[in-house]
């Protein structure tokens, strides 16, 4: 469906959209509402802060230009509502006062982008339309990982809470592997700058009152080696000797433990606790117990039961007693499905009533043939796509368009109850938070409308290119796009944040076979408009009088701008440090190349890792900024060596 402005710019994109005849003049000039009793939200206090804007001096009591009505009646679900612009204003229908919140953040987001019109010094007036609008799946969220390194400072998570709602969604997860303040267990959590129980109650209550729900998700099987690592917990290790597993911190080698023995029941007592402890914390029903890439499952302590019965079954059967622990808690389970999905056949024997999370974050992911899978088995199911930001520097925008518009298309087919996007933090969390936007925005679009026209079929300036509520600069979709033009097979990273991240291996890197001089010096050339651009941004904006600064620094645009440039810059750097080990194409360690290269990218990087300080801490809390900075920092030591 191609939708003529503003509405084009609507994300997510409205179902049908029916134009008529003449414009919705009354809303470019100021309304007074009408609204059921007892309505109030910040949905609404949004839209009356529009209105406000456009008619300041708005005598007190004209008529009602914008009506907001409720009718059970209404045949588009409980979060589905109607919209109808005229001449004489706005009529606002739903089913439930959800639904009218969603029509609200609509007209809301036309007012905004309907803009103003700088050369007649006015509000521009809309076109009048009747839209009829509803969500493809009722879970419509968000997972952002706070377990690599990065833990969002509180400020900036509410922040988010507002623009997810703005765009509809209604579900947030924090992924926690350690990163939660357990009363007894600060051995795990020392330093990392945990979330407290009075801090997940505060973000669930705004949650709710945002319309998001905060669903508790804390790893329960793979994926403890921040706890295993440590003598008090290592007898419930599967593997007490450990492994070198992918999830090292820079430098790292020495082997941890990785997942709990499924067959000592201390470990399901260990789990117990850790619930109790948590659940409280949160008003949802639902709860994400993790059980994703158990990779050390079978060699260690489970070994006999594994050759007995099959390493499928002994994890269907920790699983099935994970559910047992979650159930008596009152929740709902949900799992990631990947282990399962290895071991098919015993897909119909999970609970029912647990929910499979099917992950993939490629563009070529089995969408296709997963789903279905899980649909024969009549599990329910959520599809979970991803961001494509981590181990990207700037993101990897063609595969995140691909691989969540498949995710959306697939999961819309086989009935599959909701769609959350994933947002991982590997290898040091480099990426900074405006990196991710983009595919929160995506994931909303399509979680909404997957069969709406989406960025992936329009240029890159297109509709979600251009939307409304300005969450992030155009400058992230142009990043975004510059790794998807190297030749490498690589998968789940960016070749440029390889070089970075394993500047120590043996040159070149099997990864990156395919990759010439010539691709990095055009994907340096690439970088460069985009940095000067972000550079005379923040030139214009740091020349601006202090009052108009602050507004703009309320509108966090300075601070996007900067993590941008940023990331710009360390592209850059990776495209500057890719070259010189090409031209020095025999396998030399860095600190082997010529002292002028080295002391030319140690000049370029070292301003690099102290402005990645500063901006972490503008977003994030400190506790796992050295872990994250010592990625980098190790590639500047070997350039000095």
């Amino acid at each position: 469906m191609s939708l003529p402005e503003p509405f084009e710019r609507l994300v997510p994109a409205p179902r049908r959209v029916e134009p008529r005849p003449g414009t919705c003049a009354l809303l470019a000039s100021g309304a007074r509402l009408d609204v059921p009793a007892g309505h109030a939200s910040p949905a609404l206090a949004r839209l009356v802060r529009e209105l406000r804007a456009r008619a300041p001096g708005l005598p007190p009591e004209p008529p009602p230009a914008v009506v907001l009505r409720l009718d059970p009646a209404l045949p588009h679900g409980d979060e589905g509502y109607t919209l109808e612009l005229s001449p004489a204003g706005a009529v606002l229908v739903a089913r439930t006062r959800v639904g009218l919140d969603h029509a609200t953040r609509t007209l809301t987001q036309l007012l905004h982008v309907a803009g103003l019109d700088a050369q007649r010094r006015q509000w521009r007036a809309i076109p009048c339309v009747s839209i009829s609008d509803w969500p493809a799946f009722a879970r419509r969220g968000v997972m952002l990982d706070v377990s690599r390194d990065r833990v969002p400072r509180m400020d900036r998570l509410l922040e988010l809470v507002e623009t997810l709602a703005g765009w509809k969604l209604n579900e947030l997860q924090l992924y926690f592997e350690h990163a939660f303040a357990y009363r007894e267990h600060e051995r795990v959590w020392r330093g990392v700058d945990p979330f407290t129980p009075a801090e997940l109650r505060a973000l669930d209550a705004h949650c709710r009152a945002h319309g998001l729900e905060l669903v508790p998700n804390q790893q329960s099987f793979g994926h403890l080696h921040h706890w295993l690592k440590h003598a008090e917990y290592r007898h419930l290790a599967e593997v007490p000797a450990g492994i070198v597993h992918p999830f090292l911190g820079a430098g790292e080698t020495t082997p941890q433990p990785f997942s709990l023995c499924p067959t000592d029941p201390r470990s399901l007592a260990f789990l117990g606790d850790l619930y109790d402890e948590l659940l409280p914390c949160f008003t949802s029903a639902e709860f994400n117990v993790g059980l994703d890439e158990t990779i050390d499952l079978g060699p260690g302590r489970s070994a006999e039961a594994c050759r007995t019965k099959g390493v499928g079954r002994v994890y269907l059967e920790f699983l099935q007693q994970v559910h047992g622990l979650v159930s008596a808690r009152g929740k709902r389970m949900q799992f990631w499905a990947d282990i399962l999905l290895h071991h098919a056949e015993l897909v119909p024997e999970v609970p029912k009533d647990a929910v499979a999370m099917l992950w993939g974050y490629e563009a070529d992911h089995p969408f296709e043939r997963e789903t279905a899978t899980l649909a024969e088995a009549g599990l329910p199911f959520t599809v979970c796509p991803g961001t494509s930001s981590w181990q990207s520097l700037g993101g990897r925008l063609d595969n995140m368009l691909a691989n969540i518009t498949s995710a959306a298309h697939w999961g819309a087919r086989r009935g599959a109850r909701g769609l959350l996007v994933t947002d991982w933090g590997d290898r040091g969390h480099l990426q900074p938070p405006s990196v991710s936007l983009p595919g929160f925005l995506v994931a909303a679009d399509q979680a909404w409308n997957p069969d709406a026209t989406h960025a992936a079929s329009t240029p890159l300036f297109g509709r979600l290119g251009r939307n409304v509520a300005r969450a992030f600069p155009l400058e992230a979709l142009e990043l975004a796009r510059i790794p998807g033009d190297l030749p490498t097979p690589l998968r789940n990273a960016s070749p440029l944040s390889v070089l970075l991240t394993k500047f120590d291996h043996p040159f070149p890197l099997p990864e990156l076979a395919g990759l010439a001089l010539d691709d990095l010096a055009h994907a340096r050339a690439r970088t460069e408009p985009v940095l000067a651009r972000l550079t005379r941004r923040l030139d214009h904006l740091a020349s601006q009088p202090a009052e108009r600064a602050r507004i703009l620094e309320r509108t966090r645009a300075p601070r996007q701008l900067r993590e941008l440039r940023w990331s710009a810059a360390l592209l850059r750097f990776a495209c500057d440090l890719g070259t010189a080990r090409l031209t020095a194409a025999d396998g030399r360690p860095l600190s082997a190349l010529p002292a002028s290269t080295r002391g030319a990218l140690a000049d370029a990087l070292a301003p690099l890792i102290a402005e990645h300080r500063t901006l972490w801490l503008e977003s994030s809390r400190p506790g796992g900024l050295d872990r994250s900075a010592r990625w980098l920092e190790r590639v500047l030591a070997a350039l000095q060596s």
